[in-house]
């Protein structure tokens, strides 16, 4: 290297030490920096068990939660047609998880008839009486919008998949509650079906796009008739089996009763009225479709009066899948 006019070689070999540690100091304090402020950010996660909300906080939302949320999920957070927002059950789904998570849910999608309704202070409030419900600690200062992401729930070993499920394991664990999946693909597949008491898809065709154009209204008219038939009845046939999923858990969060040789039954009805009415559509035997929709119907009622009407008029038992 060439030293640079006016250094002599020693002076310039001592000002390269000198910048080579300037910078070296520099990269030390810049790790330790980060590091320090790594460690400031962990030492800010708090639990929901350190009292992070004020009392005054939680009585604060107690009638808006009797008001909104008692009907589903319980007066004491024990769950009915929901799922309980107090217990084991709602401690093992939010195991480790941040309070913001829960008081994102509740803002953009409660009440579950009226989703979005609610406003981000309370949402929050709630989420505040939801912790006193679970009889975490109230603190001294109320839990703000500031707080959120650093407070969290206690994280909860996770229980073994195959004890859960009494030694099965599913090979693709469920991602819905089972009246998610009911209103997925059950719902809309049975009524395709119950609609041929009244109507002959056999003159169907497909329509024009619609104007402007929408992809759900633009769909209904690429499989009319009794195509629209035949993928129901096979939608109904090859998704009962689902039902019997190992983890899978009814709306309310309690387990899906999938080991009851009752509920077995229902499934496997099920399973035969889709074939039964799969069969009657590749045929396109109209006249079948009375008598199917009819047992149909019967099959769905025998398991909703027994898991999901338990307790209360239609839909809405709150004893479902006890």
């Amino acid at each position: 290297m060439r030293v640079p006019w006016g250094l002599s070689g020693s002076a310039f070999a001592s000002r390269g030490r000198a910048i080579r540690c300037a910078f070296g100091a520099a990269v030390c304090a810049w790790v330790m920096v980060g590091w320090f402020s790594i460690g400031g950010d962990a030492r800010q996660v708090r639990s929901v068990a350190a009292g992070v909300y004020s009392a005054a906080q939680a009585t604060r939302a107690q009638a808006l939660y009797k008001d909104q949320c008692a009907s589903c999920h319980g007066a004491a957070g024990e769950g009915t047609i929901g799922p309980p927002v107090a217990g084991d059950i709602f401690l093992t789904a939010w195991s480790g998880r941040p309070v913001a998570e829960l008081v994102d849910k509740i803002q953009k999608t409660m009440p579950f008839n009226l989703p979005g309704s609610l406003s981000r202070p309370q949402s929050i409030d709630l989420a505040t009486y939801i912790l006193q419900v679970g009889k975490f600690p109230a603190g001294q200062a109320e839990l703000t919008e500031a707080q959120l992401a650093q407070v969290t729930f206690p994280a909860r070993a996770a229980a073994s998949a195959a004890a859960a499920t009494g030694g099965t394991t599913a090979l693709v664990a469920p991602v819905g509650n089972l009246a998610e999946l009911m209103r997925a693909i059950a719902f809309p597949s049975a009524n395709i079906i119950f609609q041929l008491q009244v109507k002959d898809p056999t003159d169907e065709k497909p329509g024009p796009a619609p104007v402007p154009f929408d992809y759900v209204k633009w769909g209904a008219t690429i499989y009319p008739g009794w195509l629209a038939v035949d993928q129901a009845a096979l939608a109904i046939a090859e998704s009962a089996p689902l039902l019997l999923t190992p983890g899978r858990r009814c709306q309310n969060g309690r387990p899906a009763p999938i080991d009851r040789a009752d509920y077995k039954q229902y499934v496997a009805d099920l399973v035969a009225i889709g074939k039964e009415a799969y069969a009657a559509s590749k045929a396109r035997k109209f006249e079948a479709f009375v008598e199917i929709s009819d047992k149909l119907n019967t099959a769905c009622a025998n398991c909703h009066m027994v898991y999901r009407d338990k307790g209360g008029t239609e839909g809405s038992g709150a004893t479902r899948c006890q």
